[in-house]
């Protein structure tokens, strides 16, 4: 078999088990919308080598918290449920009412502020504390921008520091 089609078979089989990740992740959440007497559809998707689940509709707010802790900690139990289920870890990313996917786009509009802000100060800027997936949005942009970006700290207070270049 050639590299490029080991690569196709590879890529394939990758999609396969993502989609069968959020098959399982989606079972699980509807048990739990069901237990909690909630409403929602759950949509599944295969987005940056990840399954993607997103749940919508009826009223999910206080699922997901003030600032995303109590998402933070439902998409935990359902990579929890995922792994036990098929025996290896997740990297799921779960959204509920577009609070992750309204989040990026605020996240981003700051990395591109803050690059601006280091590109004409030639200093370097320490953000707020954030959680993994805010911080993995303002790295993913600050490297698009073509600037480099580093975490410090420890978790709750982890941050992002942007340096010029």
């Amino acid at each position: 078999m050639s590299e490029v089609s080991e690569k196709v078979v590879e890529k394939k089989s990758l999609v396969a088990r993502l989609e069968e990740e959020g098959d399982v992740a989606a079972d699980y959440l509807e048990a739990l919308l069901d237990i909690a007497d909630l409403d929602g559809d759950i949509d599944i998707d295969v987005e940056n080598d990840r399954a993607s689940l997103a749940i919508a509709g009826g009223k999910l707010g206080h699922l997901v918290g003030e600032r995303g802790e109590v998402l933070d900690a439902l998409q935990e139990l359902t990579r929890l449920a995922v792994q036990t289920s098929l025996g290896e870890r997740s990297r799921l990313m779960l959204d509920i009412d577009n609070f992750r996917s309204d989040k990026k786009e605020e996240l981003t509009k700051l990395a591109h502020e803050v690059a601006q802000e280091v590109k004409s100060s030639g200093e370097s800027v320490k953000l707020r504390p954030m959680n993994a997936f805010e911080r993995k949005v303002i790295h993913d942009t600050i490297q698009e921008i073509g600037l480099t970006s580093e975490s410090e700290g420890e978790d709750p207070n982890r941050c992002v520091v942007v340096l010029p270049e």
